[in-house]
């Protein structure tokens, strides 16, 4: 085979790799459990709290609107609008560069990101209601326990 063939074949190959790389975007939207207890300053911050502990910045922070970014080795940027009410919240794509975001398409890291912030944002929900029937249910101990 010769040289020019093997460059051409190698060329293919490379390519190839690369496109499974993009993976469409991931917009994750969570539906709250009904007869929650939360309220939108408990979401807001289940979602500053995630946000953190994830490695993102918040930026802009208004009622029903958390808009965070992560930038990752100094290369990788990504931004996202996190949009929340009582019922459900959702992780839209804003922004990025170096992700190679082309057609509803972004590298896979991209993704990874954003369903940990997901599930951080559900981890955090979830925490606020059981500390909330922890503190239900202590009160309701001592006078059964006073008894």
């Amino acid at each position: 085979m010769s040289s020019m063939i093997r460059a051409a074949l190698l060329g293919l190959i490379l390519v190839g790799l690369a496109g499974c790389t993009s993976k469409p975007v991931m917009a994750p939207k969570e539906l709250l459990v009904v007869g929650h207890s939360y309220s939108n300053d408990d979401i807001q911050r289940a979602i500053l709290q995630a946000v953190a502990e994830r490695g993102w910045t918040a930026r802009n922070v208004v009622p029903g609107l958390v808009q965070a970014d992560i930038t990752v080795r100094n290369t990788f940027y990504a931004a996202v609008d996190i949009r929340y009410s009582l019922s459900n919240f959702r992780i839209d794509y804003r922004d990025s560069r170096g992700l190679d975001y082309k057609n509803g398409k972004i590298h896979r890291n991209y993704n990874r990101w954003v369903y940990n912030l997901d599930k951080s944002i559900m981890r955090e929900l979830q925490r606020i209601e059981s500390n909330r029937m922890v503190q239900r249910a202590t009160p309701q101990q001592h006078l059964n326990n006073a008894q």
